[in-house]
């Protein structure tokens, strides 16, 4: 491993399965001087094979022997928070849930791209593995899309639906309005299907770029209800204004929050302007963060803007997030010692496949 020490932050590049310790910050980085910018091009060009080297592991694809889990929905969630709009979302339940012990949650912001097969993340079968082998609690995984109106196109994991749906308004600006979505509308439907833990700890959302933005958000003004967030290449630059957390973050109260962040050295760069610099702005949230006292990790690649690393690493990010489950030292204890077996045949009913 080759350290690179760049101001007050430690960058380091790590391979894809691995995990970055936490490392110091204690004040935010200095904005780059405006005569260091070169003349042209403003925006470096784009090297796609930046992400060549990020590539899915085996425990973000199917694995035999595995139990997996089944997926319930599409399901419809009108917003009164975003009037004349609606949400779709699928519910994935693990072969292991069962109705009668309260459940974990996690949130997946756009979630059609993060449930996509092939795709650069199939969260789905990072939960089944790692349910089956008791690295994260038993949990249900909730995919939620952008809100539309009726008249707009579902969002797909080509077409985000930045241009054709809500999700600007939504996951961009740095205000509560989507953490109402997701508490008081979201959590309400969730529970009259399912049996939730009504434990914050137990709640996690993550999101890519704008639905970083949008995970975090949820946690930042919503942490009574949700603690545990996960960002891939979150978009906090001047999008709405989401270069202000760091800010926020100095000014308030450190909140029980746990993060793992993530974004690549090639990210949307502006040399000319700090506040439009995808991992300038990533990199000065860890410091605010971290000079804070969070419980944050972090890590930074040489990717692009896009999936490709944080879905190759997804499966650790996971194992960090959810360190805390319960656990027994017994050596007598062999169900603690086993592979989480599925829920009995009973309990399947609960379920139906996606349409």
């Amino acid at each position: 491993m080759k350290n690179l020490r760049v101001g007050p932050v430690i960058w380091l590049l790590l391979p894809a399965t691995a995990l970055v310790a936490q490392q110091p910050a204690t004040s935010l980085p200095a904005a780059p001087p405006a005569t260091a910018a070169p003349a042209a091009p403003a925006r470096p060009p784009v090297n796609p094979a930046m992400d060549a080297f990020y590539q899915l592991g085996p425990d973000s694809l199917p694995r035999d022997g595995v139990p997996k889990g089944k997926f319930s929905g599409p399901h419809t969630l009108p917003s009164t928070v975003f009037p004349g709009t609606q949400h779709t979302y699928y519910v994935y339940v693990p072969a292991q849930y069962d109705p009668a012990q309260p459940a974990a949650v996690m949130i997946f912001n756009d979630g059609q791209a993060m449930m996509a097969e092939p795709g650069d993340v199939q969260a789905q079968n990072v939960l089944d593995n790692l349910i089956y082998r008791r690295e994260i609690p038993v949990m249900l995984g909730v995919f939620i899309n952008p809100g539309r109106r009726p008249d707009q196109p579902e969002p797909t994991p080509r077409d985000w639906g930045d241009r054709t749906t809500n999700r600007a308004d939504e996951y961009n600006p740095p205000t509560d309005k989507y953490a109402h979505v997701i508490v008081d509308e979201l959590m309400p439907a969730l529970k009259k299907d399912y049996n939730l833990s009504p434990d914050p700890n137990l709640h996690g959302i993550m999101g890519s770029s704008s639905g970083g933005c949008a995970a975090f958000g949820v946690a930042w003004f919503r942490s009574d209800d949700f603690r545990k967030v996960i960002t891939f290449v979150g978009s906090f630059t001047d999008i709405r204004g989401e270069f202000i957390y760091p800010e926020l973050i100095a000014a308030s109260e450190r909140k029980p929050l746990r993060i793992f962040m993530q974004d690549g050295r090639n990210d949307n760069r502006f040399p000319t302007n700090p506040n439009r610099d995808w991992f300038y702005q990533n990199v000065r949230l860890v410091a605010a963060l971290t000079a804070k006292g969070y419980d944050l990790n972090y890590t930074w690649g040489i990717g692009n803007h896009g999936q490709k690393q944080g879905g190759a690493i997804f499966p650790e990010m996971m194992r960090w997030l959810w360190r805390d489950q319960p656990v027994t030292t017994d050596p007598a204890d062999v169900i603690e010692r086993s592979f989480r077996a599925p829920a009995t045949a009973a309990t399947e009913s609960v379920v139906t496949p996606v349409k």
